[in-house]
């Protein structure tokens, strides 16, 4: 069968880290209240330069490199952002130009938190279709640059960043490696809970990040755990299969929560929002490569890949690297 095989991954952070300590100077808010409802201690910040395509294209060539692979042979990027460097062209397109394979497809997927979980759904599509031979599904974020910095309630939880993916289609066995299944929701009942007050059609500005983080908690835990048993009953396998688990690294508790639900031993699962916060579409692709890259994370391992964000869209998907 044709399955779309992980050969590497990447990411790319910005050079500044912006501590709890230095955000409790521009609004009312402490290193303690902070770590204690969210677990994250520092993020990154994109600087003067920094954007979401040249952190986009960093990630996908420090993912060509892992897997060996030249630029020119990728023939399909998918660039998932709620933060693109402009409302179109597409950023994808940026990032296809900088590595210098155009000629191919290359479009933005939106679909916020859960983008990187979209956008590897719609490549995996594409590759055992025979539109592409080698993907690279990026999640790329800028979210520092549409944050209401007076805004406690969401000012601390964001971070900016970028993780790729380079995926080629390959005839594997059966219990060979690939994406093995994966399921995508949304339900725009819940637009209120998590959005932008602004838009092009709406406003004429991009507006500023809102959220009602009550209740989505609430929605996170329960969407997330749903899915989660969509995709292993679907695939075959129990949570206890998993070697492990990827999830959206928007806040400590959530990731908690989850794992409870699901029976899921904490030691499973890969932890990285202490360090980056909240980077929207880019955290599970940079939680992935840090776990790749620290040898924890290895060839064979089955991983689960989960999200849920504005919309609300939520989904999940199970990989043999």
């Amino acid at each position: 069968m044709i399955r779309s095989v992980v050969k590497g991954t990447g990411s790319a952070l910005p050079s500044r880290v912006v501590s709890n300590d230095e955000l409790a100077r521009l609004v009312d808010t402490s290193d303690e209240w902070i770590v204690e409802r969210t677990g994250i201690r520092s993020r990154h910040v994109a600087g003067e330069g920094e954007t979401t395509a040249t952190l986009a294209t960093e990630a996908a060539r420090n993912a060509l490199a892992a897997a060996g692979v030249d630029a020119s042979a990728v023939d399909l990027i998918v660039l998932a952002t709620a933060t693109p460097d402009q409302t179109f062209p597409a950023t994808a397109t940026k990032v296809q130009d900088a590595l210098g394979c155009n000629g191919g497809i290359a479009f933005d997927v939106s679909a916020v938190c859960s983008g990187f979980l979209y956008a590897l759904g719609v490549a995996d599509s594409l590759l055992r279709t025979g539109m592409a031979k080698h993907a690279l599904v990026i999640g790329a974020e800028t979210f520092s640059r549409i944050l209401d910095w007076e805004d406690r309630a969401t000012c601390v939880l964001f971070g900016d960043g970028a993780g790729a993916v380079l995926l080629a289609a390959e005839e594997v066995a059966e219990g060979g490696p690939g994406v093995l299944t994966t399921r995508l929701h949304a339900d725009g009942a819940h637009n209120e809970l998590l959005f932008t007050d602004g838009g092009p059609s709406s406003t004429g500005t991009v507006g500023k990040v809102r959220m009602k983080g009550r209740e989505v908690f609430r929605h996170a835990v329960v969407n997330l755990a749903e899915v989660l048993q969509e995709v292993l009953e679907e695939s075959g396998f129990t949570a206890a299969d998993l070697d492990w688990v990827v999830p959206h690294q928007a806040n400590a508790r959530i990731l908690d929560a989850t794992a409870r639900k699901l029976g899921l031993a904490n030691e499973k699962v890969i932890v990285t929002v202490d360090h980056h916060a909240n980077t929207s579409a880019a955290s599970v692709p940079l939680a992935l490569d840090a776990a790749v890259r620290d040898g924890r994370i290895k060839a064979g391992d089955l991983v689960m890949l989960e999200a849920m964000g504005g919309g609300f869209t939520w989904g999940a998907s199970l990989l043999r690297m």
